[in-house]
């Protein structure tokens, strides 16, 4: 199934620096101004695929804003996630020894959910979110492009036991919406 791709940069502790989605028709990337636009492309990313004069003054006769490569470490997210009810902020996070992304959501006042039963129990002790389900939240969390990883990070350990890794300070995350992995390229 073709889709667009979306993505973000982050340092390894998830701060988000850019957001970048990719066009369905030349696969270029195309970075986006806010979260909310990067929340937009990527709930309706099957139904309705980005494509780049979805920008105001651009088109995919222009050269692309990003490419993938090595020097950013990359991570793909499923599609359709749904946008973040307003007020909450979903957060996915690098661990420190790059093994896995971690998703959590931040309330409105400031606490974090890790999970389905923590949102259930946050809802219905918050009459005033009686307007939001459980379903807005995805705990899916997006998936590392091993191939991207620092040469610093040790990436098949053979032995069982967990090595410390130290993080350089700053690494990119880019997360992508394309279910189709790994990401399409430029022909």
């Amino acid at each position: 199934m073709k889709s667009d791709q979306l993505f973000m940069q982050a340092s390894p502790t998830s701060v988000i620096v850019a957001f970048t989605v990719q066009c369905d028709k030349c696969y270029k990337w195309r970075k986006l101004t806010t979260e909310e636009q990067f929340e937009e492309f990527r709930c309706n990313l099957t139904d309705d695929p980005f494509v780049c004069n979805k920008l105001p003054g651009t088109t995919c006769e222009k050269p692309a804003d990003i490419s993938v490569d090595s020097s950013r470490v990359w991570v793909l997210d499923k599609p359709n996630i749904p946008k973040t009810p307003k007020g909450f902020k979903r957060i996915a996070s690098l661990r420190s020894d790059y093994s896995r992304m971690d998703v959590k959501y931040m309330t409105p006042q400031g606490d974090k959910i890790r999970t389905t039963p923590g949102i259930v129990e946050y809802l219905q002790n918050h009459p005033e979110c009686s307007h939001i389900s459980p379903s807005d939240f995805c705990y899916i969390a997006p998936k590392i492009m091993r191939e991207t990883l620092p040469k610093h990070v040790v990436k098949n350990p053979v032995s069982s036991t967990k090595k410390k890794i130290k993080v350089k300070s700053l690494v990119d995350i880019h997360i992508t919406g394309n279910p189709s992995y790994p990401p399409k390229k430029i022909t």
